[in-house]
């Protein structure tokens, strides 16, 4: 990973090496020594501080470089384009594609006085935010059944000096027939496709946590409206969004809906899928003027983040069609229907040089070829989707890769569903997605979630990869989807990797040093 940091660790080693020494005019002598954030005497401190065995992440693991790109993102997460304030989550904007949680995108999300954190999965295909609550029946908190060192949150709004329940007769309260005389708080139930999976509780009110995507940091107290989850059945006690789920549709309900009639945020989001499996996600954010753009098929009784495509391109074959489909950053695969299942899989079937795998009942995906020996000499497909409009939609991941019975083989990501599409997360994969609500758009622009332009592609041997077939997350194997209201498209676990090989600018390296010198020239002088 030759980056920033191998620079800075070079200046710090200097600093190890020979104590920088300064002496004022008094004759006194100042010296530091300065240490990488995870170096032995860092860590060392910490614990004698803190008196309690701190776990810290280890080299190479997905913890140690999520929390270098947060640093990244700190210094160098700036510069989109808008006019209007900007805001994201108070623990960061960095979100991350957990393996043991599903491949789902999650971040960190801060309730309550005082303030609770909660890990929840980034969901554009549901409304509600939900948390587990007072749990009657939830997924278990214990860090050992997620393999990570994190134990989980349960908000419990008597803990809250901030938490309201929300009455029958509020306007967002859409149960209000099955309210209780006695309580009388609104009672919530969403059922999502997947078999048996829902969650149930109650609504409240309470403070989220925000900061600005700017130079300052301003803290911004968000009054919102998310669901305390007593009861959760099916794959949220599997390991999927084992800590909630934050809803992030059209309706009134959800919190992009509730930032911008607060006037804290346009009414616009976006979210980055980096090739990594690191991303990020800002409020408020209307993307760039040379982005691709498809306007929203709305339907005014349930909203979606629904578009329609008018033809697909793969390797040099051009197909004529049309159809819709929900963006679903829930979901972690696409799912097709035909015409447009038959369209796009047996055309990449038609290019593919390789010998196609025989059909196993572990994976949902019908078109599967053994790797060739030399790796570099598979050659993939590529695919793009013609939008309405005549935008193209570039596929930058269309195939997964796994090592089965000692054998590398790759999948076309494409499952074949019943009556419903969804492009899911791994054709979003390598863009910033933004859900423009106000102009009723969704534009896209190639991205690497770092402002930088990727102009690489990912050589074979570099792709992410997984030594299991694929399991389900929020969606059974069969997957048998349903359009009502309240109910959601099933999801299958994606199994991309996420595999660490970004590069930043070096200018920031210098913003690190400089800020050093100005720590110790501010005690010097």
């Amino acid at each position: 990973m030759a980056s920033c940091y191998d620079f800075l660790l070079f200046f710090i080693s200097l600093s190890l090496a020979f104590s920088l020494t300064f002496q004022n005019s008094h004759g006194r002598t100042f010296s530091f020594d300065l240490h990488h954030r995870f170096s032995d005497p860092v860590k060392k401190w910490v614990s004698e501080k803190s008196g309690t065995g701190f776990q810290w992440p280890e080299k190479g693991s997905i913890d140690y470089y999520s929390a270098l790109a947060d640093q990244d993102r700190v210094i160098r997460g700036r510069g989109l384009a808008s006019d209007e304030q900007m805001l994201t989550f108070s623990d960061g904007n960095i979100t991350c594609k957990i393996p043991s949680l599903g491949f789902l995108h999650y971040t960190f999300v801060s309730l309550g006085t005082p303030s609770v954190s909660f890990l929840v999965a980034l969901d554009t295909g549901s409304d509600l935010f939900w948390v587990p609550c007072d749990c009657i029946r939830c997924a278990s908190t214990s860090s050992a059944r997620y393999g990570f060192d994190l134990e989980l949150s349960i908000y419990s709004p008597n803990s809250s000096s901030t938490s309201k329940t929300v009455p029958c007769n509020s306007s967002l309260c859409e149960a209000r027939s099955e309210c209780s005389e006695i309580a009388g708080n609104c009672p919530y139930k969403v059922a999502y496709v997947s078999t048996d999976t829902s969650s149930s509780g109650i609504l409240m009110e309470d403070v989220m946590y925000l900061t600005t995507e700017d130079t300052l940091h301003d803290v911004v107290k968000a009054q919102i409206i998310f669901g305390c989850g007593k009861v959760q059945t099916g794959s949220f006690l599997d390991g999927a969004a084992p800590n909630g789920l934050f809803g992030l549709g059209m309706e009134k309900m959800s919190v992009p809906s509730i930032l911008s009639s607060a006037g804290l945020t346009a009414n616009s989001f976006s979210m980055c899928f980096g090739r990594d499996g690191i991303g990020r996600i800002i409020f408020g954010d209307k993307g760039s003027p040379d982005q691709g753009e498809t306007p929203f098929n709305l339907k005014p009784r349930y909203p979606t983040y629904n578009v329609s495509v008018t033809g697909i391109r793969v390797g040099t074959n051009i197909i004529n069609t049309n159809f819709s489909a929900i963006i679903d950053s829930g979901t972690s695969f696409t799912y097709l229907a035909d015409p447009a299942y038959t369209h796009i899989s047996e055309s990449f079937h038609s290019l593919v040089a390789d010998k196609q795998r025989s059909p196993d009942p572990r994976i949902p995906f019908d078109y599967c070829y053994f790797m060739s020996p030399n790796q570099n000499s598979t050659v993939i497909p590529s695919i793009s989707l013609t939008m309405k409009g005549g935008s193209q939609f570039s596929v930058f991941d269309p195939i997964i890769v796994m090592s089965i019975e000692a054998e590398f083989v790759y999948c076309l990501a494409v499952v074949k569903s019943h009556n419903l599409n969804i492009i899911g997360q791994n054709f979003l994969t390598g863009n910033r997605i933004v859900f423009d609500r106000e102009k009723s758009i969704l534009g896209w622009k190639k991205f690497d979630c770092y402002d930088m332009e990727d102009t690489h592609t990912v050589p074979m041997n570099q792709q992410n990869f997984t030594t299991e077939p694929p399991s389900p997350a929020i969606g059974p194997n069969s997957y048998t989807p349903e359009a009502t209201r309240q109910t959601r498209n099933g999801s299958q676990v994606s199994v991309l990797t996420p595999s660490f090989s970004h590069s930043p600018h070096l200018i920031p390296c210098f913003i690190y040093i400089l800020f050093f010198l100005f720590v110790l020239l501010s005690v010097i002088l």
